[in-house]
């Protein structure tokens, strides 16, 4: 459980890691340098709630179950790899049915 003693200290991580730069604020300027505000604001906030759910597993104690259980690690893993071979497929396709631009 936790133990609200310690929870001021648990927030104050959360935010700071939140805030740290990294590849995620990377991503953040990539898509609103490429694809305008709109696209940095929804990224921002994919990232923010990405971050925010990790947080709160974390602090359930779902990492210690999942690092606990091999199976269940290889199925997430699995999981995850399966995601990102269809997002990187999605845009390769759309790229390759994009018409050509003439600049």
């Amino acid at each position: 459980m936790l133990d609200i003693t310690h929870f001021g200290l648990f927030v104050l991580s959360v935010f700071l890691l939140s805030v740290t730069p990294g590849p995620d604020i990377a991503y953040v300027v990539g898509q609103s340098v490429v694809n305008g505000r709109r696209a940095g604001i929804i990224s921002a906030a994919g990232v923010a709630l990405g971050s925010c759910t990790h947080a709160i597993a974390s602090a359930v104690g779902l990492t210690a179950l999942i690092t606990a259980s091999p199976m269940m690690f290889t199925i997430i893993k699995s999981l995850g790899a399966a995601y990102l071979m269809y997002l990187g497929s999605k845009m390769i396709w759309g790229t390759l049915t994009e018409s050509p631009r003439i600049i």
